[in-house]
């Protein structure tokens, strides 16, 4: 099969993937062989082929936004059928006994491994799962629009669980990409009045267009006082704003995996008042079902722009650089 390998961490223009011929994976007890449909092209995916993370499994195949089609199965799957569609999201496993496991906080996981991280991901042709972490899509999307929703949508909504917005709170949005446009809508649809703060015309437009209260620059204050922020873009220097934008009793949650070093804090400033910030994990499985049940109730407008595999560089490139309003989605 065709697959995207990052042979060389680095920045984007250094071209650090190489598209080559792999062997389709084999499936192994209780995983499930998919044909990739449909993959989510993910800020986290352009930290792993930029280095931002550390190497976990050298030569490894980014992506873990998947919708798959089943085409083989290894043993002890039951509950599956060929032809059956399935989601495939970050999380890739856990070890089910530890403390955080067993007091369900699997995404705090010391042995949690990860698509397209620990293990090969969706910039391919084929790709295998653990059936136990294998998802079911909602109805009423297109491939490209249930993508995003297997990693954009459900870290957005469990960063929106961190945020703690109070019933009709005022919600800040800081950089409005693939996960935050969907963040948005959540929230909207819960009751919140959303503020967003991020560069780029056509990113602020889309925000106005769904719902948004506001919209204005990255570092530029809200015409409000928020209850809660939620931190998209991975830049530490917006966390100062963002804190000083939040009303007492505020909370700060920052969703991503990766994020440059925050300035020094004025206390009186940034966090007198019992403000708070507070970081997103990854996310459990309970949160996956949970959001894809809240999108098959409530139908969210995902904002994709189509890529061949054969252009998945291209993508990465394009979504470092700010040119993707909304979500890059590969077809093989």
């Amino acid at each position: 099969m065709r697959a995207w390998r990052v042979l060389r961490p680095g920045p984007i223009g250094s071209v650090p993937l190489e598209f080559t011929d792999v062997p389709v994976p084999e499936p192994e007890s209780g995983e499930l062989l998919v044909r990739v449909v449909s993959c989510g092209v993910c800020r986290t995916d352009l930290h792993v082929a930029e280095g931002d993370l550390p190497v976990h499994r050298a030569g490894v195949v980014p992506g873990h936004e998947i919708v798959g089609e089943i085409v083989g199965m290894g043993p002890a799957v039951s509950g599956f059928a060929v032809g059956e569609r399935v989601g495939i999201a970050w999380l890739r496993s856990t070890c089910g006994t530890c403390r955080y496991c067993q007091r369900g906080s699997e995404n705090l996981c010391p042995n949690s491994r990860y698509t397209g991280w620990d293990a090969d991901g969706g910039y391919a042709e084929y790709a295998v799962v653990p059936a136990e972490f294998a998802l079911s899509l909602p109805d009423g999307y297109s491939d490209a629009e249930l993508a995003p929703l297997l990693c954009a949508g459900i870290i957005g909504y469990r960063a929106l669980m961190r945020a703690e917005v109070p019933s009709g709170g005022r919600l800040g949005i800081y950089g409005f990409g693939g996960s935050a446009h969907l963040t948005a809508q959540v929230a909207l649809h819960m009751g919140a009045e959303v503020h967003v703060m991020t560069r780029g015309e056509n990113a602020q437009k889309l925000a106005l267009t769904l719902g948004a209260t506001s919209a204005q620059g990255p570092a530029d204050p809200p015409p409000v006082l928020l209850d809660s922020a939620i931190m998209f873009a991975p830049v530490g220097d917006l966390c100062l704003p963002a804190l000083a934008a939040l009303d007492r009793g505020g909370t700060l949650s920052v969703a991503g995996i990766h994020l440059s070093d925050i300035p020094a804090l004025n206390y009186q400033r940034h966090l007198f008042q019992e403000r708070q910030i507070r970081s997103v994990a990854s996310n459990t499985r309970q949160d996956s079902r949970s959001f894809l049940e809240f999108a098959g109730r409530h139908h969210l407008e995902v904002s994709a722009t189509p890529y061949r595999l054969d252009r998945a560089q291209s993508a990465l490139a394009d979504l470092s650089e700010g040119r993707i309003t909304g979500a890059a989605v590969l077809f093989p």
